[in-house]
């Protein structure tokens, strides 16, 4: 039985729960560390915390960090591993990933997204419902590309970096590590690194 362990029972591990499910995974349990104030996620139990999830990992097959906020993901993600978690992604049978794109371990690609050839995505980033991550795009670790966001051909995000939902990114832009691109913007200039950007075409935050 392929039994697998996620760390974060927020509304995102629901979807991740049901993506895993999806792609052959026959149980999910929860941790979360707010446990045991809390002891379920929707339909999945939450069995305990961050510690309890590392005396437990060789009862797991896989282990997937579903926090939304990236750099808690991340660390959490780099701790379970030096604990020797079996860290593994999860890419819903719905999603259509190319065969000569690359996705790193902890990354999950929700149903509907498109991710093209020679794409990239690093460790412990959400390919959300629905996106679509073109040709030659470069992902660092810790992105989110939102439900329904489009990054065109040659894109590069860096880590920790956040796209919201429906935002659209012109072929060859650069958004920095930490950046975050609001929701429907459409990006036709390079982000900073931590600048906000919303609008159409999008400028920064503070410029509205």
């Amino acid at each position: 039985m392929k039994q697998l362990a996620l760390l974060g029972a927020s509304g995102h591990g629901k979807v991740v729960a049901d993506a895993a499910l999806a792609a052959g995974w026959q149980s999910v349990a929860f941790f979360d560390d707010a446990w045991p104030a809390l002891s379920s996620n929707g339909s999945w139990p939450v069995v305990g915390n961050t510690a309890d999830l590392l005396v437990r990992l060789a009862q797991f097959d896989g282990v997937l960090v579903a926090i939304g906020n990236a750099a808690i993901r991340l660390r959490k993600q780099r701790e379970l591993r030096q604990a020797g978690a079996a860290i593994v992604s999860v890419i819903h049978p719905r999603a259509w990933v190319s065969p000569f794109a690359r996705i790193g371990v902890g990354t999950v690609v929700l149903a509907g997204a498109v991710i093209n050839a020679d794409a990239m995505a690093g460790e412990a980033s959400i390919l959300n419902t629905c996106s679509s991550v073109d040709h030659d795009c470069v992902l660092a670790d810790a992105v989110h590309i939102s439900p329904g966001a489009h990054l065109s051909g040659n894109v590069s995000v860096g880590e920790g970096a956040w796209v919201g939902v429906g935002a659209a990114v012109r072929q060859g832009i650069r958004i920095g590590a930490g950046a975050m691109v609001g929701a429907g913007a459409v990006v036709v200039k390079d982000v900073p690194a931590g600048h906000t950007v919303v609008g159409c075409p999008a400028a920064p935050l503070a410029a509205r």
